[in-house]
């Protein structure tokens, strides 16, 4: 046998080991509704830590998130608290902003909700449905602050 009929057998197993990780192995983070992808790992574990530094994680997120960062308006967050997500109690924190598009006009302000795990930001879910009903806002003058 030559080179080229047994080259492809590595490249082969390391695709088929790859394959079995990325379909539910410790590396694969799937929420619960199978929508979104969570960035942190779930120690599975009911009573969640405070998330002490919401709004630092949330701004930074926000920096590398948005297309232009820069102007954005109306930004105001709610403190976190405590909701059921999936099946799930997480700390949810609630946010409304209006972001530049990339023409410099404006949409109007959307509602937004920050899912933190294990009291680290995890994923933000752009509709945010009855997670924000009831929230309590007030500003949020960081993002207006954020720049490239």
């Amino acid at each position: 046998m030559g080179i080229g009929t047994t080259s492809w057998w590595p490249a082969a197993a390391l695709a088929l080991l790859l394959a079995g990780c990325a379909s539910g192995g410790p590396a694969a983070f799937m929420s619960e509704d199978n929508r979104a992808i969570s960035y942190t790992g779930d120690r599975g574990v009911s009573n969640q830590p405070f998330p002490a530094n919401y709004r630092t994680e949330l701004v930074a997120y926000l920096r590398t998130y948005l297309n232009n960062p820069v102007g954005v308006r109306e930004g105001v967050l709610a403190e976190p608290v405590q909701r059921t997500v999936g099946g799930r109690l997480r700390y949810v924190s609630c946010l409304r902003y209006a972001a530049r598009e990339s023409d410099g006009s404006y949409r109007p302000a959307k509602e937004r909700a920050a899912i933190f795990v294990d009291g680290r930001f995890d994923r933000l879910l752009e509709e945010a449905g009855e997670l924000c009903t009831g929230s309590s806002y007030a500003a949020f003058p960081e993002l207006a602050g954020m720049t490239r």
